[in-house]
């Protein structure tokens, strides 16, 4: 298989913006002035067996933008020996024009270089532009250790089980600094309505123990390979706050597909230190409100398959029960008691009884709205031989497909990007 690997590389300045929306505040930001995570990722990806092109898609506000894409094409150079296209504003505006004239909809907050799901979109839409068969997405702040770590992301995928269930989304697993795949949580007084980690790691406990495959109930969004069959059929959701990858598999069994997940396949995870706590559950709090909002919506819907909460247990299902905003004011109320980011977690049991429901209630038909023209979209941007050059061409890349007509693109300014494509 001839997989993209998509490296989404969020970068921050010195300070975060205050007026940005829930989907816009990422866990893990690099800072402008440091990106040293992304070349040590790199680094550890020169040594993969069978490594193909990667795609980083550089995530960054409008006043460092221009710098965090000169840095990040900086670093790709000094790993030479790897394909690297650095994804930023001018190449996504290239993307956006095309999708704009496939008439399917003004997706600008759908697919592009903003939000958790948007991005995912935006790779999987440069997928099926180049040509890939399949994606695997990383993180920047991730190590592969293991040589045949493509080799094991790629085992199974586009293959039928013996029952005849075609296997088209699978998932890894992460170590941490400590070595180990579990959580390292452990439970206080102030989480007694939110034993995530001791759920999460009775989970993959099943799992690690199980046959090589089984279906998964957790997604590692920085683990993760789809098969063209199933990114040409279904987008991430652009709404959600965070979770976007545990939120694709249950959007993948709504509409009839699963991930399923491979205890062979792992990498090292090396997140830097989270600046707030508090910053963090809030985004929880939007996020598993908006979760369950949106599962209850696609019970209204007689297409969809249902998912029960009950087919996720140990974990996720805990978190999609009726009750869980009440379960969500309280971990927020007892932690801003005994942990230090008090204000936050403050803060954070106001959203509960607020905004996250009011987000929750706003945007939790919106996906499935998305969906609908998501395979249109998909289909009309297959083959588009002259949007493939123009990317290939901004990253200095060859075209693997010499006899496909070559006509330079140029994006000229900022704001007047143009492609001369035939409808």
């Amino acid at each position: 298989m001839d997989p993209l690997i998509i490296v989404p590389l969020f970068v921050t300045g010195r300070t975060a913006r205050r007026d940005a929306a829930p989907t816009e505040i990422y866990d893990h930001p690099t800072t402008i002035a440091g990106m040293g995570q992304l070349g040590r990722c790199l680094k550890s990806l020169s040594s993969v067996r069978e490594m193909g092109r990667i795609a980083i898609l550089v995530v960054a506000d409008s006043t460092i933008r221009t710098a965090a894409e000169k840095k990040a094409r900086a670093i790709a150079a000094d790993h030479p020996a790897l394909s690297v296209m650095v994804i930023g504003k001018d190449e996504a505006s290239l993307v956006a024009q095309r999708i704009a004239r496939t008439n399917v909809g003004l997706l600008s907050n759908e697919i592009g270089l903003s939000g958790y799901g948007g991005v995912r979109n935006l790779g999987l839409v440069l997928a099926q532009v180049l040509g890939h068969d399949s994606v695997v997405f990383l993180d920047d702040d991730e190590v592969v250790d293991d040589p045949e770590f493509l080799v094991k992301g790629m085992y199974g995928l586009g293959k039928l089980t013996k029952k005849g269930i075609p296997i088209l989304v699978k998932t890894g697993y992460y170590l941490n600094s400590a070595g180990t795949y579990h959580a390292l949580s452990e439970s206080h007084w102030y989480d007694k309505y939110w034993q995530q980690a001791e759920a999460f790691n009775q989970w993959i406990d099943t799992a690690m123990a199980g046959p090589r495959l089984s279906r998964s109930n957790h997604v590692c969004g920085g683990c993760l390979a789809i098969h063209r069959e199933a990114f040409r059929r279904l987008a991430f959701d652009p709404w959600i706050a965070r979770g976007e990858d545990l939120d694709y598999l249950l959007n993948l069994r709504m509409y009839g597909s699963d991930v399923w997940f491979d205890n062979q396949w792992q990498l090292t995870h090396l997140p830097p230190a989270t600046k707030s706590e508090g910053t963090r559950f809030r985004q929880d709090i939007f996020r598993w409100l908006y979760e369950f909002r949106k599962m209850e919506y696609s019970r209204t819907q007689i297409d969809l398959h249902q998912v029960k909460p009950a087919s996720l247990e140990p974990y996720p299902g805990p978190f999609l029960q009726p009750g869980i905003d009440k379960r969500i004011r309280r971990t927020a109320q007892l932690r801003s008691l005994g942990r230090p980011d008090k204000a936050a977690y403050r803060q954070a049991a106001r959203a509960a009884t607020a905004e996250a429901q009011i987000y929750a209630e706003r945007n939790c038909s919106k996906y499935f709205e998305f969906q609908l023209i998501w395979p249109e979209l998909m289909h009309r941007l297959q083959e588009d031989v002259e949007l493939k050059q123009a990317l290939l061409q901004r990253a200095g890349l060859a075209d693997d497909e010499p006899d496909a007509p070559a006509r330079a693109l140029d994006p000229g300014s900022t704001g007047d990007i143009r492609l001369n494509l035939a409808e």
